[in-house]
């Protein structure tokens, strides 16, 4: 056998190789795709693709519950301190299943980030016009469109806030009026992006907001002023920030997101992962699935 062995190995280098069929490119690149999480649930296969732009995370995924409905509506926006490479939506998937099973319908979003074209303005670009699938969708399922909620995790805070906000010239996509929505939910993520800069680059454990806006504070006033709730309040009817890793927003950044009459509730959960709070099956999102429900189904 030990004569064979060398004999076999040539033979086989020497034979024609037989073609590998080729797969099919993914839409995005993984992204690590449980990034953090312990996904205690395995997600569902979405219901539908949507795609909402022709670059590769141009995509959102939809998830139906079973029923007539009308079902309230979840828009997901994962986080990855806005940084390509680190995350995408399908670290999410276990959330969003979860929530198709208790009678939500979710809308988990993938979009560009520094690296891969996002960034100021192409992220906000990417929101925006992910946020142009809900009309879409509810033309044509069983979707209540008066119970819409933005949801967003880390990252995902700023698009959940900013697509409920009105924007001037001076925006990252210029002048828009607010998204229609009835709710935001902010699982561990900043209130004010500039006010909270420091903290948020913490939790990234690098310099994740300044590439992101495209300049520093103080080379970016204005970009930064654009997107505070300080300038341009959320038009929501509640906003609601369960947060574990970052601290409650300050009270002048909770009084900015109300002045446009949203009620803002936080619930801390200090000391606690910051993944453990989006992942079905944990204590911690245990804790807080109640809250998060009332407000995805606008307090019924």
């Amino acid at each position: 056998m030990s004569r064979l062995l060398p004999l076999l190995l040539l033979a086989t280098a020497c034979a024609p190789a037989t073609p590998v069929p080729e797969e099919a490119k993914p839409m995005a690149q993984p992204n690590n795709a449980t990034y953090g999480t312990d996904a205690n649930l395995a997600p569902s296969a979405p219901d539908a693709v949507l795609r909402y732009a022709d670059h590769p995370r141009g995509f959102a995924e939809l998830r139906l519950p079973q029923g007539d409905g009308p079902f309230p509506l979840a828009v997901i926006y994962h986080g990855g301190c806005w940084k390509t490479g680190i995350a995408s939506q399908a670290y999410m998937a276990p959330l969003a299943t979860r929530w198709q099973q208790l009678g939500i319908a979710t809308l988990n979003v993938d979009y560009r980030e520094v690296g891969d074209g996002g960034g100021w303005p192409g992220s906000f670009a990417d929101w925006a016009a992910s946020a142009r699938l809900i009309d879409e969708i509810a033309a044509k399922h069983p979707i209540d469109r008066a119970r819409v909620t933005l949801v967003g995790h880390s990252a995902g805070a700023l698009p959940a806030q900013w697509l409920a906000s009105a924007q001037g010239a001076d925006g990252p996509i210029g002048t828009r009026q607010p998204l229609k929505a009835r709710a935001a939910i902010v699982l561990d993520g900043p209130g004010d992006v500039g006010a909270e800069r420091s903290a948020f680059d913490a939790l990234c454990q690098f310099s994740a907001v300044d590439p992101f806006i495209g300049a520093p504070p103080e080379a970016a006033r204005d970009r930064y002023a654009a997107i505070s709730p300080a300038t341009h309040a959320p038009q929501l009817s509640e906003l609601l920030f369960v947060q574990a890793k970052l601290p409650a927003p300050s009270p002048a950044t909770q009084s900015a997101l109300a002045a446009g009459g949203t009620k803002v509730t936080v619930r801390e959960n200090i000391g606690m992962s910051h993944f453990a709070i989006i992942t079905p099956g944990h204590p911690v999102y245990a804790a807080n699935e109640a809250a998060m429900l009332s407000a995805l189904k606008g307090g019924e």
